[in-house]
């Protein structure tokens, strides 16, 4: 190695198309490091951030980029930084690590290789570049990459090639649930292979339907992990080859996924303008763990939380639902739905008599389930509160939701997350104070819609159902491999055709945080009325 030039990773949170708070977040990091960097690093598309979509269609969008580089250049007076941003050559868009120093616009580099994520889409709207990634500064060959084009062995040959002395990885990680080893083992294979200081860098926040979760990190050359960011929040980490305080440990998954959906919440109400949020709490282990995440994520004086009860809703329902209020502070309130029920009941006898009654009748489930969410809907309009919905993965998989009932809401925080791991969650939050009465967790889960009523007697056991899932949804196994794998065949027949069914309900439901690799957001789009 030539020289340890002092090189400082700027791990900041980037707002989704929030082109001054992002502007004002590289300020910051400039003005607090410019005693102590040669270069200061921030992850890929830290300016715009990444889920534009059709926005990146927009010619003002680049315009508005366009119009920032004069503040930028200005403070590269202060501190030389390379930053990740969207930019123009010959008339095409790419995804660029510009390098701004004294005063100008010096160097920059574009992507190569496109990431392949549907979420992302960035092969509908950027090009590739062609332009050397190895940049001469502060004395050392510095080699600059974006993204996961990293772990690409043909670009690794190239950059090994120029025999650098660091590479410069402007990182765009997405959390998911128990991804965080998988990163970074693939990133010490690609320190290995290159033969030299690896160092990624990435971003902080909940975009839209996304997460990143920061955790930039440096390899030596032998793959070793020398230093590890914190998750989640703003930090800035001054690199040294030689340093060796990488923790021994990571957080277990549950803590990290619980630190995942709490900022996916914090930054979804803050970017759409909601004053806080509110939600149906029913004493069961759904709505008690989404009411925990909002506290922890607004705090309580910003959730309210609306029990619903109805003839058939237990009396340790209605308890659980108060105590858990109760604990967490925040303002609590108790209208029942029968006198919204009842009234819809009679008005639709008459016409109901026209239609048979099926042997699994749902109509009155689902007029409670209605009620509730129009009532919810309405405290919604007037207080300017986000709603957050409480169906989990395994519940959208199958359909066991009701549409324009439980499903109302604009946000839903369990979207990617199957019933099982909503238990591990709960465990986990109550490790942190009092949080989930322990009775929401131990007893059968119920929508109590009906007398008796338990999620057993139309699904299968979630440990099954959630395997069902993650097969046939996340790995895009087909029915004969579900079976060749000795799940039960009457349960994988049942259970596919549900998922296959319900495709019309979850393109009608609200979005929400992606925490596996394939959840039903924007990386997964399915036929509503296909049979293939």
């Amino acid at each position: 190695m030539s020289t340890q030039p002092r090189i400082v990773l700027a791990q900041i949170p980037v707002r989704l198309g929030d082109l001054q708070a992002n502007l004002d977040s590289i300020r910051h990091s400039i003005e607090t490091s410019a005693s102590t960097a040669g270069l200061l690093v921030f992850p890929a598309l830290a300016l715009t951030g990444h889920v534009l979509q059709d926005r990146w269609a927009y010619p003002h969008v680049i315009r508005e980029v366009e119009a920032l580089l004069p503040q930028l250049c200005e403070l590269s007076q202060q501190q030389s930084f390379l930053l990740g941003m969207p930019s123009v050559v010959d008339d095409k868009l790419h995804s660029s690590a510009c390098l701004f120093h004294q005063g100008q616009l010096h160097w920059s580099y574009s992507r190569q290789l496109l990431s392949d994520d549907p979420a992302l889409n960035e092969r509908q709207h950027f090009f590739t570049g062609n332009t050397s990634p190895l940049l001469e500064f502060l004395g050392a060959r510095l080699a600059v990459c974006i993204g996961d084009e990293v772990h690409d062995a043909g670009l690794q040959n190239s950059l090994r090639e120029l025999e650098p002395d660091w590479v410069l990885n402007l990182g765009d990680d997405q959390f998911l649930h128990d991804g965080l080893p998988h990163r970074l083992e693939q990133l010490a294979i690609s320190a290995r292979n290159l033969g030299c200081p690896l160092a990624r860098v990435n971003p902080v926040g909940g975009q839209d339907e996304l997460v990143f979760d920061g955790h930039s990190c440096l390899f030596d050359r032998t793959g070793q992990l020398r230093q590890l960011a914190k998750g989640f929040t703003r930090q800035l980490l001054m690199l040294d080859a030689a340093a060796d305080n990488a923790p021994a440990t990571l957080p277990c998954s549950e803590a990290l996924t619980w630190q995942a959906l709490v900022l996916a919440l914090r930054d979804y109400v803050a970017g759409c303008g909601f004053n806080g949020a509110l939600l149906g709490l029913s004493g069961g282990i759904d709505s008690a763990l989404v009411l925990a995440l909002a506290v922890d994520a607004l705090g309580a004086e910003q959730v309210t939380a609306v029990m619903m009860p109805y003839h058939y809703t237990a009396q340790i329902s209605l308890d659980d639902a108060a105590e858990q209020a109760r604990q967490l502070g925040v303002s609590y309130h108790v209208t029942p739905v029968a006198p919204l029920v009842e009234p819809f009941t009679e008005q639709l006898k008459p016409l109901l008599q026209h239609w048979p009654a099926p042997a699994q009748d749902t109509t009155e489930q689902n007029l409670q389930a209605r009620s509730r969410g129009m009532l919810l809907m309405a405290l919604s309009n007037r207080s300017g509160a986000l709603l957050l919905t409480t169906s989990n993965k395994s519940e959208m998989a199958v359909g066991y939701c009701t549409l324009y009932g439980d499903m109302c809401g604009g946000y839903a925080l369990l979207k990617d997350i199957p019933k099982t791991l909503a238990y591990r969650l709960a465990e986990y939050r109550n490790t942190l104070g009092p949080a989930i009465p322990r009775r929401v967790i131990t007893r059968p889960p119920t929508a109590e819609l009906a007398p008796g009523q338990e999620d057993s007697d139309s699904l299968p056991p979630y440990p099954l159902l959630d395997e069902i899932v993650r097969l046939y949804v996340e790995e895009n196994h087909s029915v004969q491999q579900l079976l060749d794998a000795g799940l039960d065949a009457d349960w994988v027949r049942r259970v596919t055709r549900m998922i296959d069914r319900n495709e019309f309900k979850r393109r009608q439901a609200a979005p929400g945080p992606r925490m596996s690799k394939r959840g039903f957001g924007l990386e997964r789009r399915m036929p509503m009325s296909g049979r293939l």
